[in-house]
């Protein structure tokens, strides 16, 4: 008997060009230099998953322009099928402006151009029924007609049972106001098998005091599995049968750049579940989420710096845990 074929992880959304500031500029007003590099949440989820082994695939617009050909030959480049990849006339390519501040958290700004037209016509010839699942975020969310798109494809998964996984990453400067963004993000959270979200991203959506306090409210939102990333400060989860959640504690690193390490997160642990049917994830499984998430951070550039399998296992083998961590 013939065996089923291997179908891809489906990453939908935005790629865009980020302009990382480079040190020591911490904002806009005091910034001199840019660093040029592949980037948006989605995209290097797919590029994140594909290192580490996982069959990856990515749906998107960029622009019939220079950066447009870079990033799609860069996707391809790093094993991600670019066949769901549109190149759209008379627009051009997405960028984002990207710096970290004084206590070295990123910061963004968007310019918004190609990769909101993504639209029902490109998620429905993706092939979502022929997915191993579907990762979604909330940037395409903010504006039409990427904001029916990312629906249509959500209901689609719904529709045949494909998992689907939404990382939140919530930007406050791309919405008119926290209920508009709530309005959009519910529907798909509660459609959700994976839900990913930052203490800032709940903070935003919900205005939740403490992470403990914010993984509850996200809880709440969804019957899915939710996972809650707190930066240097760790990361909580429910575990296989718990109903107390648990906090993970980072992994002591030098930081030089922390773009891309919640996607490397991301990709990480649904590399995880994805292995073990989806169930809830154990503790081993979000530490190596962590593990990635922490490598990330010591290399330049969002997708530049995503792990592979090898290189997590080996970071985890002689890394330590922070001990400087606040949990709750």
């Amino acid at each position: 008997m013939d065996e089923e074929p291997v179908r891809p992880l489906l990453s939908i959304g935005e790629v865009l060009i980020d302009l990382i500031a480079v040190p020591p500029a911490t904002g806009l007003l005091d910034v001199s230099q840019f660093d040029v590099r592949p980037g948006g949440a989605p995209a290097n989820v797919a590029v994140a998953l594909a290192r580490l082994g996982i069959l990856a695939a990515f749906c998107g617009v960029v622009g019939n322009d220079p950066f447009g050909m870079r990033l799609r030959t860069t996707l391809g480049d790093n094993r991600v099928d670019t066949s769901r990849v549109r190149l759209a006339e008379g627009t051009e390519t997405s960028l984002a402006l990207v710096w970290k501040d004084k206590d070295g958290d990123g910061h963004f700004r968007f310019v918004r151009l190609a990769d909101r037209l993504l639209s029902f016509e490109d998620v429905v010839a993706a092939e979502i029924p022929n997915t191993a699942g579907i990762v979604v975020g909330s940037v395409a969310l903010s504006v039409e007609p990427s904001r029916s798109a990312i629906a249509r494809a959500t209901e689609i998964a719904h529709e045949v049972g494909v998992p689907i996984c939404f990382d939140v990453n919530a930007r406050p400067t791309l919405w008119r106001s926290r209920d508009e963004a709530i309005s959009h993000c519910t529907p798909i959270a509660r459609r959700a098998t994976l839900l990913k979200l930052s203490v800032d991203d709940a903070r935003f959506l919900f205005g939740s005091g403490t992470a403990l306090e914010a993984f509850l409210t996200a809880r709440s939102w969804t019957d899915g599995i939710v996972v809650l990333t707190d930066g240097a400060r760790g990361s909580w989860f429910l575990p296989v049968g718990g109903d107390v959640p648990q906090h993970v504690p980072p992994y002591d690193v030098e930081a030089i750049e922390p773009t891309g390490a919640g996607d490397a997160f991301t990709a990480a642990l649904i590399s995880r579940l994805l292995k073990h049917n989806w169930r809830p994830p154990e503790r081993a499984d979000v530490e190596f989420a962590a593990a990635a998430g922490a490598l990330a951070t010591t290399r330049s550039g969002a997708l530049d710096g995503l792990p592979t399998k090898s290189e997590v296992e080996a970071f985890q083998a002689t890394a330590k845990v922070s001990t400087r961590a606040i949990s709750g």
